[in-house]
């Protein structure tokens, strides 16, 4: 029995050979186990990491079903505080063993690890705001890191590498789309205005008009009624087509790009590293010259 209990303590706090020298801390017993998913251990907790933010996501979303809530919504309500709290201990443990604790709470995952056990808390004072806590899900992004999924983090990558390039035209872009709107929403105003008081009420109301015409989605609770409005509308749902294609050629063309430049890379012949630019006159690796024969005694070696 005492040696089953030797075993399960050093699974979960383990020895390292710092541990052996007297120099390692609980810390970094701690950092090793949160931070490191390399490990068997580290591995082991963000697993059961990801497990408990899938739960808390279903309990969120079985809260917000009225039948399910009525019936065992305060058993929900007390899966969700305790899955929360489990968070909280997890995040002061994060700042606290964390190599550099402004860091990472400044980071993506810090910030995010934060704002999913907020809306839990407020929920104390402000009704319904703990669903906002459907945030949690955007922690299941480690399962790249966890499972080494190194070919999915390089394409989110190059997508965000890509819309950091287009930004500048995705900006004029949508700066063209607010003047059109208040264009084409005051023109409306100015023609339905008159006859068609209820719908068209004002230039912001004929503005949402506009909006929604102009990317085809088309509600419906507010109609033009007039010859002319409508000739004007069915322009701006033919025009509406032609907008949406813009972002989405924009986008795609600079990932097209990316791409391009990633494939004109230089492959050493020697080491068979395929990632040195496609300038380079020696491997980054190794030094060896880019593009020289390999000769038969150095591939015998």
């Amino acid at each position: 029995m005492k040696k089953i209990i030797k075993e399960i303590k050093l699974f979960f706090i383990g020895k390292t050979p710092e541990c052996k020298k007297g120099t390692a801390t609980w810390k970094a017993e701690l950092y090793e186990i949160i931070f490191e998913s390399d490990t068997i251990r580290g591995k082991i907790f963000d697993v059961i990491l990801l497990f408990f933010i899938t739960l808390s996501t279903l309990i969120i979303m079985l809260e917000s079903v009225p039948g399910i809530s009525s019936k065992i919504g305060f058993w929900l309500y007390i899966l969700d505080w305790w899955v929360t709290i489990s968070f909280t201990v997890e995040y002061i443990l994060r700042i606290s063993t964390a190599k550099k604790a402004k860091k990472y709470s400044t980071s993506f995952y810090g910030i995010i690890d934060l704002l999913s056990i907020i809306p839990t808390y407020l929920s104390i004072f402000f009704v319904k705001s703990h669903f906002l806590s459907i945030i949690r899900i955007l922690r299941l992004l480690r399962v790249f890191r966890i499972f080494k999924m190194g070919t999915y983090i390089d394409e989110s990558n190059s997508l965000l590498i890509s819309l950091k390039r287009s930004k500048r035209k995705i900006f004029v872009f949508l700066y063209f789309i607010i003047i059109t709107t208040l264009i084409l929403g005051s023109l409306m105003y100015v023609i339905e205005g008159g006859r068609n008081r209820n719908s068209f009420s004002s230039i912001p109301q004929s503005m949402y008009w506009a909006v929604v015409t102009l990317t085809t989605v088309g509600y419906g609770d507010v109609a033009p009624t007039t010859v002319l409005g409508k000739i004007i509308a069915s322009g701006i749902m033919i025009l509406g087509y032609s907008i949406i294609s813009v972002p989405a050629g924009l986008l795609s063309a600079e990932y097209r790009r990316n791409k391009k430049n990633e494939l004109n890379v230089k492959k050493c012949n020697f080491c068979n590293t395929i990632n040195n630019e496609a300038d380079a006159i020696y491997c980054k690796h190794c030094g060896h010259i880019l593009n020289e024969p390999i000769k038969d005694n150095a591939k015998n070696n």
